[in-house]
């Protein structure tokens, strides 16, 4: 029995309870430091700047990470198969993520209006990349099935099944990481798809059977909200038809940094 299996037969599925990442302080949840993130009661794109979030720091179920470019936040516990759900507001042209097992990258951006999307599109799966010479992509990630994004300064929302690789004993992959279903505002954005690589600079890493969540922070402004997960184990949720394979990588287009 792999490791991740084991794992997966003593969560309690689609019974168990949603468990919020954000409501407690963030020292409960997440390894320092916390930079300038922040509770509040409310955010809005700022007035004076569309390209920015306006929000007062106190009490509320909001966080805020400060000015727009901070740490990004990487939970202590260490997550087998989950079921994940956040609520996200972008201003104009923002750049952020969520990635499973801190390599894993499901991109947030605002992409709203865009006929051709790619990986590094809200939704997409993110693009593998190299450090050097310089930054630079070398595929174009996996592009979602639709371009549910919506404009900035709206609440969005996504939901996600991701399910780690499996590793036997001696660590080596008996099967990929996938997600198993991912919606983004309700609409079906990937579907029981296999991740061959994490993202980023991180494909070469050695395949983990459970790793933390990351929130990522440091490329631009973002705000959460009903950030939650719950265990996952097959058959607890039935994905969307349309299920895909996992589309061949294609030439990076940019070398642009940022993920």
């Amino acid at each position: 029995m792999t490791i991740t299996l084991a794992i997966m037969l003593c969560t309690a599925g689609a019974d168990a309870e949603w468990r919020s990442l954000i409501d407690a302080p963030f020292e409960k949840t997440f390894r320092k430091p916390h930079g300038d993130w922040f509770h509040t009661a409310a955010v809005a794109v700022d007035p004076k700047d569309p390209k920015k979030l306006a929000a007062t720091p106190g009490d509320g179920t909001i966080i805020v990470n400060g000015k727009g470019r901070t740490n990004n936040l990487e939970t202590v516990e260490k997550f087998g198969p989950i079921e994940f759900h956040c609520e996200f507001l972008i201003p104009k042209g923002s750049n952020a993520g969520v990635k499973f097992e801190k390599v894993y990258e499901i991109q947030i951006f605002d992409s709203y209006g865009k006929k051709k999307i790619s990986g590094s599109d809200c939704g997409g799966v993110y693009p593998r990349s190299e450090s050097k010479p310089k930054y630079h992509h070398i595929d174009e990630g996996i592009a979602p099935l639709v371009n549910a994004c919506k404009p900035p300064g709206e609440w969005q929302t996504l939901d996600v099944i991701f399910v780690p690789p499996e590793v036997d004993k001696e660590g080596k992959r008996t099967a990929k990481a996938r997600l198993e279903r991912a919606t983004l505002n309700d609409q079906v954005i990937h579907d029981k798809l296999e991740l061959e690589w994490p993202t980023g600079n991180n494909w070469k890493n050695d395949p983990k059977p459970t790793g933390p969540i990351l929130l990522q922070a440091d490329h631009g402004p973002i705000a959460f909200r009903n950030v939650k997960v719950r265990p996952w184990k097959a058959g607890a949720s039935e994905p969307s038809p349309g299920a895909r394979a996992t589309p061949a990588a294609k030439p990076a287009e940019t070398t642009k940094p940022g993920s």
